[in-house]
């Protein structure tokens, strides 16, 4: 009976040990705003073939998630790029991936609240958020950016501000702005 019992108690500590742990590490975990859907590699290059980046380009990917969009601007287009995340999992994976594609001197990763950085270095802006989140963001754009900085958004408009171009990519809708004068 003595050992039932104890073994109760081992298994009964065991659980709530897992249960503080887990409560521990969901607390820290940040709340995401967008689920984390990687861009298809066909999407990816449209979007930058639609942004005309090229080597003169400052990328900034805001919701970078495993960082293919800088990472590819960095390789076929010799753009310098930062990618954007809240979760420290996307910003581990984007690096270790920027690591094995040979572009770290090229790209950087951030972990961080998007609306509390400054991407006003960027001359391309690449999104793939959601329609509230692209509206939230819109004033901050227009804010930091250059007049000229082209901002390319993966499925979803930014409400009334219409897209000088939409295209269709396999299946997947892209929208084209640019940051106006006198904004």
């Amino acid at each position: 009976m003595k050992i039932f019992r104890n073994s109760l108690f081992t298994l009964l500590f065991m659980l709530l040990a897992t249960a503080f742990a887990e409560a521990q590490t969901s607390a820290t975990r940040p709340i995401l705003d967008v689920p984390y859907v990687p861009t298809r590699q066909v999407v990816v290059d449209a979007m930058l073939d639609l942004a005309k980046v090229s080597a003169n380009d400052v990328l900034f990917d805001l919701g970078c998630g495993d960082g293919r969009i800088v990472i590819t601007a960095a390789q076929k287009h010799g753009a310098t790029g930062t990618g954007v995340d809240i979760d420290p999992d996307r910003i581990k994976e984007a690096n270790e991936n920027a690591k094995k594609a040979n572009v770290s001197d090229k790209v950087n990763f951030v972990e961080g609240n998007l609306f509390e950085m400054d991407f006003s270095k960027a001359t391309v802006v690449t999104l793939y958020l959601l329609p509230d989140i692209n509206l939230k963001l819109r004033p901050q754009l227009m804010k930091q950016l250059k007049p000229g900085t082209r901002v390319v958004s993966h499925a979803f408009e930014m409400g009334d501000w219409k897209p000088e171009q939409t295209v269709n990519v396999d299946g997947a809708t892209l929208y084209l702005w640019t940051i106006p004068e006198g904004k």
